[in-house]
């Protein structure tokens, strides 16, 4: 197998870090397993970051995700880990993750789990004409 799941992060430099912008990973086939059933869980993750000096590098991510598809744990504890994971290898200025976990005895799960830089704040929407 050419490939192998990876808990490595990769970045690469961030093209525009003088500028605010939004970074938006759609990662639909995400799979970890019960904790305690060992049944696999399914979920669509999205991830959102305004990065600054550094952004994750895609196959990189990819391999990241895909060593969780053996491993066993509750919703909220992966969805936190993934995100700290990803904030302690790229610094944004701002990252949001939310995990939206198919149904599991009758019971759909999103968690959302978000971090923000210290002195970061959003810019103001602007409203157009």
């Amino acid at each position: 197998m050419p490939s192998q799941p990876s808990k490595d992060l990769e970045t690469f430099d961030n093209p525009q870090p003088e500028r605010d912008y939004t970074i938006r990973i759609n990662i639909p086939e995400f799979t970890c397993l019960c904790p305690k059933t060992g049944q696999p869980d399914f979920a669509e993750l999205t991830l959102e970051y305004v990065p600054d000096r550094l952004c994750v590098e895609l196959k990189a991510l990819k391999l990241y995700i895909w060593s969780f598809r053996d491993q066993g744990a509750f919703h909220e504890a992966v969805t936190n880990e993934i995100l700290a994971d990803l904030v302690r290898a790229t610094h944004p200025r701002y990252m949001r993750l939310t995990a939206e976990f198919n149904v599991r005895g009758g019971i759909y799960t999103t968690v959302v789990a978000d971090h923000r830089a210290d002195g970061w704040t959003p810019p103001s929407p602007m409203a157009l004409p």
